[in-house]
């Protein structure tokens, strides 16, 4: 199938092949522009940023590529630097990769880079990417950590605020890898006006300018909906309590299925 080249914002689970077929990467590469693409990587998020960054670098260079930059980005003060901002003023994707997401939004929350980034994916302007912690800070409520394996409560999940790039959704990664359903449903409960959204790995959410959000990958979407949420417990549970949660609304989407976020209503497969 022929790959498109409109811009998007690709929100991964992590763990996206990097060896074989590439499909998600390669629709990251095309939809930045394909041998036109100038792309930036921006590893802060990995305790080995530069390891990861290069690696990320060499796969776009395969694929033909004709610039990219790694923003090796450690201290806040480096957000000033005036190459990498006219970089980012000029590329045509932008790739956040994996690692810590507290870290990541530590050193990139509330910067001029920053702004200029999310005005751009927000335009339509770049395609932005993010793999694993890139993927969960793309909410302005984000899950920062937590556990798996129980019951919904509150202790399960431990909340953030991300980069908002898009503030309507709650994001968790490695989602059914790591039984994740229960902490993806207590962050909901918590922020019910939110709409939450579990990736697998090798798994992405990619949303387009207008919020329709298409699936590619290996594995599955969950679109946790509260739009007829009629009672939670969740205000005056003791921590550890189990959370009710009446009337939620759950979607398991896999590849080719498509969902709009903002009429919160499944769409025809792709042909």
């Amino acid at each position: 199938m022929p790959q498109s080249t409109k811009t998007a914002v690709m929100i991964i689970g992590g763990a996206e092949d990097k060896v074989h077929g590439k499909e998600i990467l390669t629709s990251f590469f095309h939809r930045s522009g394909g041998t036109d693409a100038r792309i930036a990587i921006i590893p802060c998020a990995s305790r080995e940023p530069a390891t990861i960054g290069e690696r990320y670098r060499t796969i776009f260079e395969d694929m033909g590529a004709k610039a990219i930059e790694v923003l090796d980005i450690r201290e806040r003060e480096q957000c000033e630097d005036s190459l990498w901002r006219a970089f980012l003023e000029s590329c045509t994707g932008v790739f956040m990769t994996g690692g810590d997401q507290l870290r990541l939004c530590a050193l990139l929350a509330d910067t001029e880079l920053m702004a200029e980034v999310r005005r751009r994916a927000v335009k339509g302007e770049i395609t932005l990417a993010g793999t694993s912690a890139g993927a969960a800070v793309m909410g302005h409520h984000m899950i920062a950590g937590g556990g798996s394996g129980e019951h919904p409560n509150r202790s399960l999940v431990d909340m953030a605020t991300g980069l908002a790039i898009i503030p309507e959704i709650i994001v968790d990664q490695h989602f059914h890898n790591r039984n994740r359903m229960a902490r993806l449903m207590s962050a909901i409960a918590a922020y019910p006006d939110k709409l939450g959204i579990g990736i697998d790995e090798d798994t992405c959410a990619l949303f387009e300018g207008d919020g329709l959000l298409h699936v590619l990958g290996k594995g599955s979407v969950t679109v946790i909906d509260p739009v007829d949420l009629n009672y939670t417990n969740q205000p005056d549970a003791d921590a550890t309590e189990p959370l009710s949660i009446h009337n939620l609304r759950v979607h398991i989407l896999s590849y080719g299925d498509r969902y709009q976020l903002y009429q919160r209503r499944i769409m025809s497969r792709e042909p």
